[in-house]
């Protein structure tokens, strides 16, 4: 018949009646749309509704676990390079049931050979469509026992031999004509028959299947028989077991001196490959303290029923690879008791060989090596594992970036570092036990906001890293990839913290890595991605950075201008000048002390560059205590004389140098060698103190204040200020930053700010300095609107001592004429 003339609605019928009687259902998978297609029969053949087909990413998961990760291989390779497949597995149906099938799969090519279907069909072995009790079925699902080397009969409802085949005939000693028509029972020993045909009769009116050992007819011979019925009859199988007999026979000699041994011993009979077995046939006193299962329930069971979920396939295949080929074998395995508890053993399993160098046994000898197992688990969970977050620790994430490095097929990735800011402020203010407990919340929440497979580590302290793969199995665009996880690992760690007693907010800064496209180094990734880090928190910080080149050009011009300054430092070639501060009467009222650097090659260098360098450095710490005795000798000097004695000095302090635990002490210090009085030394603090930790530095302020030094709160307006923070400030004076001062006469934004800060200064009871005048324009609506003191370019640039000198000695003698 010629099936392309047929009508579509008659060649779909004759499909699916192929499919009913063949037991086959198909599939179709549109590599292109990414589409998925079961027919009717494969729905019904997974207990399915008609119309049923899971998503193309979950194609394999009606699999049986042991036979997934086969299949999605064979998906693969059939879709990337057109490899057909053809496997017996197991399915799990809807309901839960095993079926074994034959799973084939094919790819379809087009014109220029690209895969674009794969056509696949999927029959069963064990036909669930044959009716439930059928001989055939029943044939089919126990290998073909008819033609299988097997003995086999079949006996009708009276009991009588209907057919035998020719292993029957040898095992019962006859030939057919003799065993057709006689009852079944009749072949074994007289004090059985009765018990025989009562199973027998049984079995055909419950339909149950039996199973029973007895000597034969000519009580010669030990016959396992197994009967399974059907619908005109029973099956029955049979096996010729009296070695196994005599050997437990034998075995119950042995009982006396293996059974009270401590270490577990089970023996089962070398049953021949294929039948379900081994089988027990001994265990001694150990196997049953240690399992919990009594000798009466394991004897004539296989070792199976020791296996578990975490039971090591990989073991078991050796294992029976082994028995395949008569070999002893030794393994570490992960057994489970009676009550489902998991323990471990190491298992010695040797054959045993009668005189003819036949396989009679394997006898299993146990040492529970549970506590051993244990404490290496324990040992390399500490070598891997951060024990207060469970996250991986250094190592492991450098071990798993170095694998994902050594990739030889061009995948690309992303490294992220996280780090949290202003942790140590926590710490410093709530404590470490609080701190721990942060620490493990943000773990949890990293976890959160990656897909399976990712590793999230932590280095130390409270910086995180997370390793983005790209694979086969979860195939990414690493770029793509770490923006998503980077958006909602902001969005995670900026919610709220419960802690005990108290309510914590958090932010972080990420940087991004990206690997893969060229020959990259462990510590080449680490190195980027700590730099990115770095550039976020220097953004601002709450945000995520992706390296580029730049960073690295930057990176290394500020580690060159580290080492420079730390060599200037060391060299004495850092200086000190001062800017006049002048009051309401254009006297002057104070200086400012500024530090200076001139490098030989670079020439003069920035504050606004090498002071954020002497932050990171730490520099500023050594630096700004030089600083500050300095200036307190300079007041003591000028205190010795009366034109001078009543000049201030104004030392900026940075973020870093006023967090350091000994600060307060070192003012006091320097305040009691120098013997100044501490109103004279005012001290510049910078808006960024406010930005967290505002207990600490309200308390710290709160000392200086009390021990007579002056506060201002340095460029106001540009920074964190907030007024509720501000009213709780021991603050003396406000200075009004020069952004706001420079185009103060034009803008009227930049007036009103300054005209506003003048009027909260004074409604607070603090003075106002203005700082970046630089015409008399500018000072005269300064004074206008209230400005206290000035100082800028208009009065002077900043001066070495020496040239200040000589400018407040001309100054005096002007005053004087």
């Amino acid at each position: 018949m010629d099936f392309n003339s047929l009508p579509p609605s008659h060649s779909h019928s004759i499909l699916r009646l192929v499919e009913r009687t063949a037991f086959v259902g198909t599939w179709t998978f549109d590599v292109l749309r990414g589409q998925l297609h079961w027919s009717e029969q494969l729905a019904q053949l997974h207990e399915a509704p008609p119309g049923f087909a899971p998503a193309p990413e979950h194609a394999a998961d009606h699999y049986a676990p042991e036979w997934r990760e086969r299949i999605e291989r064979c998906l693969r390779a059939c879709r990337d390079e057109g490899q057909p497949f053809d496997h017996e597995v197991q399915i799990v149906t809807l309901h839960g049931r095993r079926v074994w099938v034959r799973s084939v799969g094919v790819a379809v090519r087009d014109a220029d050979g690209r895969v674009v279907r794969i056509d696949g069909a999927v029959q069963e072995v064990t036909p669930h469509g044959y009716p439930q009790g059928s001989l055939i079925r029943h044939t089919v699902s126990m290998g073909g026992a008819l033609g299988s080397g097997e003995a086999f009969a079949t006996v009708d409802a009276e009991g009588r031999i209907t057919y035998v085949n020719e292993e029957a005939e040898k095992l019962l000693g006859r030939d057919g004509g003799e065993i057709i028509g006689r009852k079944i029972w009749m072949h074994f020993q007289k004090t059985a028959r009765l018990r025989v045909e009562e199973d027998v009769r049984r079995a055909f009116e419950s339909q149950q299947s039996f199973e029973f050992e007895e000597l034969d007819s000519r009580v010669s011979h030990w016959l396992e028989v197994r009967g399974y019925p059907f619908g005109a009859g029973i099956a029955v199988h049979l096996r010729d077991v009296t070695e196994r007999h005599r050997s437990q026979e034998q075995l119950r000699l042995l009982e006396g001196s293996i059974a009270r041994l401590n270490d577990i011993i089970i023996i089962t009979e070398a049953g021949p490959f294929g039948h379900p077995g081994p089988r027990i046939v001994f265990v001694n006193e150990a196997f049953e303290r240690r399992t919990g299962y009594t000798r009466e329930e394991v004897l004539g069971r296989t070792p199976r029923l020791l296996q578990g979920p975490n039971t090591q396939r990989d073991q078991l295949d050796r294992i029976r690879a082994a028995l395949e080929q008569w070999e002893p074998m030794r393994v570490d395995l992960i057994n489970y008791t009676k009550s489902g508890e998991p323990y471990w053993v190491d298992l010695d399993v040797s054959p045993v060989w009668d005189k003819t160098r036949r396989l009679t046994h394997w006898v299993a000898v146990g040492r529970d090596i549970t506590e051993r197992k244990m404490s290496e688990e324990k040992i390399q969970y500490l070598a891997f594992y951060d024990p207060l977050t469970q996250l991986p620790n250094r190592q492991l994430l450098l071990d798993r970036l170095a694998m994902a490095l050594q990739q030889d097929d061009g995948r690309a990735g992303a490294l992220m570092f996280i780090d949290l800011d202003n942790f140590k402020v926590l710490n410093d203010t709530l404590g470490h036990a609080k701190g721990d407990l942060l620490l493990q919340q943000v773990a949890r929440r990293l976890r959160s906001c990656v897909a399976k497979g990712d590793t999230v580590a932590r280095l130390g302290g409270d910086e995180f890293v997370i390793l983005l793969e790209n694979n086969g199995e979860k195939p990414i665009d690493p770029v793509q990839a770490a923006r998503v996880v980077s958006h909602r690992i902001l969005q995670t760690l900026g919610e709220p913290y419960v802690l005990p007693g108290h309510v914590h907010h958090s932010s972080c800064s990420i940087g991004v890595a990206v690997f893969g496209r060229a020959p990259w180094s462990v510590s080449e990734v680490l190195k980027q991605a700590d730099l990115a880090m770095y550039q976020a928190k220097a953004a601002g910080r709450n945000t995520v950075r992706f390296f580029d080149p730049e960073m690295q050009a930057v990176a290394s011009a500020n580690a060159a201008l580290a080492s420079d300054l730390r060599q200037a430092w060391l060299d004495n070639r850092l200086v000190i000048e001062y800017q006049p501060q002048v009051g309401p009467g254009g006297r002057m009222s104070g200086v400012e002390a500024l530090l200076r650097w001139e490098h030989p090659e670079r020439g003069v260098v920035s504050p606004a560059h090498f002071i954020p360098t002497a932050e990171e450095t730490s520099l500023i710490i050594p630096i700004g205590h030089w600083v500050l005795e300095t200036a307190c000798a300079q007041i003591a000097a000028w205190s010795k004389r009366p034109e001078r004695r009543d000049l201030t000095i104004s030392v900026n302090v940075s973020v870093r140098q006023f967090r350091h635990p000994d600060f307060v002490d070192e003012v006091t210090s320097a305040i009691v060698r120098s013997g100044i009085e501490p109103r004279k030394l005012r001290l510049e603090l910078t808006e960024s103190l406010l930005a967290d930790g505002i207990e600490v530095t309200i308390a710290k302020m709160g000392s200086l204040k009390a021990m007579g030094v002056t506060l201002s709160l340095d460029d106001f307006g540009i920074g964190y200020s907030s007024l509720s923070y501000l009213k709780r400030l021991p603050l003396d004076q406000l200075k009004i930053d020069r952004e706001f001062v420079r185009d103060i006469l034009t803008d009227p934004n930049d007036a009103a700010i300054a005209r506003t800060i003048i009027g909260l200064a004074h409604s607070l009871g603090l003075g106002v300095m203005a700082e970046g005048v630089e015409t008399e324009a500018q000072r005269e609506f300064l004074a206008r609107q209230g400005c206290d003191e000035y100082q800028g370019f208009l009065f002077s640039r900043a001066l070495p001592i020496d040239r200040l000198e000589a400018l407040m000695e001309r100054l005096d003698r002007e005053a004087v004429a």
